[in-house]
C-alpha cells in the first residue's frame, strides 16, 4: 500500500522538541537525523522568515523524500548527504560558523522499517541488510555469516542487552553451517528456536534485541552518537540547545553521561522528557522515546 510520505512520518516528541530548542526567527538549526523531514519541517515553520535548517541524512532514499517535502522552503533548507558524525567538517564546508540548536532522533526511520527490502524488520522475509547508507559494504548478513560465536554473542549482549546472547550465538553458528542465515525471517526463526519459550517477551518479538544489536553494529551507531556529542559544542553558540531523542537504554546512557561529563553542556532537566499517553496512542512508535536536552555553556 502506498502512503503519502507526510502521513507515514509522524515526528516523535515534536512539540517538546520545538519548545526545548527555544527557537528564534533568524536562528540556524541542525536536524542531525533528517529522515523524512518531520522535525525539520516543524522547525522551519516555527522560524520564519529567515530561520535556516541544515539536515543531515545518509540514507539516500530518505534524503530524496525529505528534499521533496522541504523544497518549498527554498534556500532556508540545506541538505547534507552525510552522517551526523561528520557535523563539524560539513558545517565548515557550508561556511556555518555557529548554530542555535540541534536535534537528533536516534530511532530507525519509519521509511526503513516500512520498506521490507531494507532488512530492518522481521515482519516479512527479506535480505538481511540493515545499512542506513547503502553505499557502505558491511551488511547484517555479512556479520552473521563471518563473525565468530564469541563476537556475535558480544554484539547481542552489549548492543542489544540480550540476556540469551551466548545461547543465540551458539544456535546461529550451528544454523549457518547447515544453511546460510541471510534473510530476516530465517534469523528471526533461529533466535526464536534458541530462546526457551518461558523467556519469550509477551509484547515484542523475541528477536527484537538481536535485530537492534545487528543494526547498531552495521551502522556504527554508538560510535557515531558518541562522536556527535563530543564535537557538537564546537558548533554551538553560547546558550544553543541540543535535543537528543533515544529509544533504548544504551543510547540514553551515552547521552546522559555526555551531558553530565562535559562542562560545555548544562543539562536542562535531570529526567528525560517522555511522550504523553495521547502521543503514544496516536503514534505507537513514540512508546519508548526519551528526550534529553542540554544548553551550550
Amino acid at each position: 500500500m502506498a502512503h503519502d510520505q507526510n502521513e507515514v512520518h509522524v515526528p516523535v516528541l515534536r512539540d517538546a522538541v520545538l519548545t526545548y530548542l527555544g527557537l528564534r526567527p533568524g536562528g540556524i538549526y541542525v536536524d542531525a537525523t533528517l529522515g523524512l523531514g518531520g522535525h525539520a519541517e516543524a522547525i522551519l515553520r516555527a522560524t520564519p522568515p529567515v530561520g535556516r535548517l541544515i539536515g543531515f541524512e545518509w540514507d539516500a532514499e530518505a534524503a530524496e523524500m525529505a528534499a521533496r517535502r522541504l523544497a518549498g522552503f527554498g534556500r532556508r533548507f540545506a541538505l547534507v548527504r552525510a552522517s551526523y558524525a561528520d557535523l563539524i567538517p560539513e558545517l565548515d564546508r557550508l561556511g556555518v560558523k555557529g548554530i542555535d540548536g540541534l536535534v537528533a532522533d536516534l530511532g530507525v526511520s519509519s521509511l526503513q522499517l516500512d520498506r521490507a527490502d531494507r532488512g530492518f524488520s522481521f515482519r516479512s522475509d527479506n535480505p538481511l541488510d540493515m545499512r542506513m547508507d547503502r553505499s557502505r559494504p558491511l551488511t547484517a548478513a555479512r556479520l552473521v555469516a563471518e563473525l565468530s560465536e564469541e563476537a556475535l554473542a558480544d554484539i547481542f549482549y552489549y548492543y542489544g542487552e540480550e540476556r540469551q546472547a551466548r545461547r543465540i550465538a551458539r544456535f546461529l553458528v550451528q544454523a549457518r553451517e547447515e544453511e546460510s542465515v541471510a534473510t530476516t525471517g530465517r534469523l528471526a526463526a533461529v533466535v526464536a528456536a534458541a530462546v526457551p519459550r518461558k523467556y519469550h517477551p509477551p509484547k515484542v518479538h523475541v528477536a527484537t534485541k538481536v535485530f537492534q544489536a545487528l543494526r547498531i553494529a552495521v551502522n556504527g551507531e554508538l560510535d557515531n552518537v558518541t562522536r556527535l556529542l563530543a564535537e557538537a559544542p564546537a558548533a554551538m553558540l553560547p546558550g544553543a540547545r541540543i535535543c537528543i531523542i533515544t529509544f533504548h537504554s544504551l543510547e540514553d546512557r551515552i547521552v546522559k553521561q555526555a551531558f553530565a561529563g562535559n562542562s560545555a553542556y548544562a543539562a536542562i532537566s535531570r529526567r528525560p522528557v517522555e511522550p504523553t499517553g495521547e502521543e503514544i496512542e496516536n503514534n505507537p512508535r513514540a512508546r519508548s522515546a526519551k528526550l534529553r536536552v542540554a544548553a551550550r555553556t
